[in-house]
């Protein structure tokens, strides 16, 4: 059974509000560029079978975050914990995607760049000592 926390006060209503922002953006990036790859998908040396699997993995963990950060913020402390790990994966696979040489098209990277960015903002917050707080404290 999940245990809630009860999320109560600005401070942590306007931390959530950052969240599901950044967040906000974050699916937004990830269809986009999902929408891009369906467009382009006739061209072979933009849009790659690992830009399909990417792109396609990139707006789950997206939606996957969206529906976490929405219960983390109604108090879910299981849903704050997950919010908290698969951003931090996402921003890991992320550096790597971009580190590793020839991988991926350099478009993807650009977009995947931005992506780490926004998903930065979101490691901050869930890792910053207010939200942290409000869920140990349960």
């Amino acid at each position: 059974m999940d245990t809630s926390a009860v999320v109560d006060g600005q401070p942590t209503r306007a931390a959530f509000r950052v969240v599901r922002g950044l967040i906000g953006v974050y699916v937004a990036l990830s269809a986009v560029t999902l929408a891009a790859v369906v467009v382009l998908r006739n061209h072979h040396s933009m849009v790659t079978t690992p830009v399909w699997v990417r792109t396609s993995i990139v707006v789950a963990s997206a939606l996957l975050m969206a529906s976490f950060a929405a219960r983390a913020a109604r108090g879910s402390q299981r849903a704050f914990l997950r919010l908290r790990l698969v951003s931090g994966i996402m921003v890991v696979a992320i550096v790597v995607i971009i580190a590793i040489p020839g991988s991926f098209p350099v478009w993807l990277k650009i977009e995947q760049g931005l992506c780490g960015l926004v998903l930065i903002g979101v490691v901050a917050v869930v890792n910053g000592k207010h939200l942290r707080s409000v869920f140990a404290a349960r």
